[in-house]
């Protein structure tokens, strides 16, 4: 079977909304995927500080903003679709949404976005609400790229990602393993804005910093990094671990720019420690904006030397819109309804076949 699929995401980095159109085929049960058409539309300053508060406005805001937002949403797959002459050849969307709350440990998840206005706007079937079963199920519900990863891409021993959050899917007794790592481009970026920067290109300031082996300790000795898997973080999580240490401080941007990375690399490469290969040599691929920050993979590389682990950089549509990519095959795994969150993963009581579908 063939399916054309448009996939949403909006990461935690707040960097833009990511639409990847997709031809998934499926035969005997083996996954291979095109990216025939994709664009990153930025956040307009209005909509990057709306999401960026959304957790903490009134209730009734708030409703209103998720309609909104998915409304928007709409609004920009309408867009792509006449941009791209893709009138009559997208069978569904696909949409993660955006999220603004997640307690797991209150079986409690929200990704704001609403699927039914998006259906509305659009006109297609839409299938959105991708965490939430697997919460309700006692899981983390998170990472759920993994199935992804598994059906996709699971030629590769470790498979990165490093966006707002990094997160590793790994392969232990044959089934995947996946956790979030620690904050990273949130923390990168949040430094690059203190200098009136979106971002630290490639990392070219962090580049020439210099280490602060104090804050590299304390950043290294926080809790969540002695959790087992499954785990996750939410955003504000991932701000607690390091942005008291880091943006109330006086120490310069490039040397904390320098740190933070060092930091990030360190902790994935403590990640890999605990789940060894076993071979000569193994593989990570590596996705995500971080892969285009050139000091960061240069550490990295640096970390994984001593596990024998190369890092693979693949091509830039499948660097930028992998994380779209899987939300497509998850969605097309809901139409088919078979299971496209796991348990191995989540920590869920069991596999699910999450999301809810809105036929617009």
């Amino acid at each position: 079977m063939v399916y054309k699929v448009i996939g949403l995401m909006s990461g935690s980095s707040l960097d833009g909304l990511d639409i990847a159109y997709v031809q998934l085929e499926e035969v005997r049960g083996s996954w291979t995927y095109q990216l025939l058409q994709s664009t990153c539309i930025p956040y307009p300053i209005e909509w990057r500080l709306k999401l960026q508060h959304a957790a903490t406005i009134p209730v009734g805001d708030f409703l209103k903003l998720h309609t909104s937002y998915g409304r928007y949403l709409g609004t920009q797959v309408k867009s792509f679709i006449v941009e791209n002459n893709l009138d009559h050849k997208v069978h569904f969307i696909a949409s993660h949404g955006h999220t603004v709350f997640h307690e797991p440990q209150h079986h409690t998840t929200f990704q704001l976005g609403d699927g039914a206005s998006l259906a509305a706007v659009a006109e297609l079937p839409v299938i959105s609400d991708l965490r939430s079963l697997d919460v309700a199920l006692g899981g983390q519900g998170a990472p759920i790229v993994p199935i992804g990863d598994k059906l996709l891409f699971g030629h590769y021993d470790y498979l990165l990602n490093i966006g707002g959050i990094a997160n590793m899917t790994v392969w232990h007794n044959g089934e995947p393993v996946a956790f979030d790592i620690c904050a990273a481009n949130q923390i990168l970026n949040g430094l690059a804005e203190r200098d009136g920067m979106t971002m630290d290109e490639g990392g070219a300031i962090a580049a020439g910093g210099e280490l602060l082996v104090g804050v590299l300790e304390e950043l290294n000795n926080a809790a969540y990094y002695k959790k087992v898997a499954p785990k996750s973080l939410s955003n504000e999580e991932a701000r607690q671990i390091v942005f008291p240490i880091l943006l109330e401080s006086d120490h310069n941007t490039a040397d904390m720019l320098h740190t933070a990375t060092k930091h990030i690399a360190q902790q994935i490469a403590a990640a890999v420690a605990k789940y060894p290969h076993g071979k000569d040599s193994a593989n990570m691929l590596v996705t995500g904006g971080g892969a285009f920050n050139t000091f960061l993979v240069t550490c990295l590389q640096k970390e994984l030397a001593a596990y024998n682990v190369a890092v693979s950089i693949p091509d830039e549509g499948t660097v930028q819109y992998k994380e779209a990519i899987v939300m497509a095959l998850i969605g097309t795994l809901r139409w088919r309804e078979e299971t496209n969150v796991l348990s191995s993963v989540t920590g869920a009581s069991k596999d699910s076949v999450g999301g809810a579908m809105w036929l617009g």
